[in-house]
């Protein structure tokens, strides 16, 4: 009896096939993610509003420190929280 490792084409075809499987479920979940900016973005904004430490929030929201705090409106003086990175 033939197995895999005997017809390399076979094998191959299977580990293609598994990297085509992996690609797309990975696709899906960079889809999803990006799905979820804006949400994320709206949720940084109502806790800046509410003045909570800046880089605290940042890093609940597992976005990059340059497009987090990018989101967010320059604070005045005395404002409550943190004002940067």
């Amino acid at each position: 009896m033939l197995t895999c490792m005997d017809i390399p084409e076979r094998a191959q075809a299977e580990a293609l096939q598994r990297l085509a499987d992996l690609g797309a479920q990975r696709a899906e979940l960079l889809r999803q993610a990006k799905a979820l900016i804006p949400q994320i973005q709206a949720a940084a904004l109502e806790a800046d509003r509410l003045g909570a430490q800046r880089s605290r929030a940042q890093q609940l929201s597992r976005i990059s420190p340059s497009t987090y705090y990018k989101w967010l409106p320059d604070r005045q003086e005395g404002q409550r929280g943190e004002t940067g990175a």
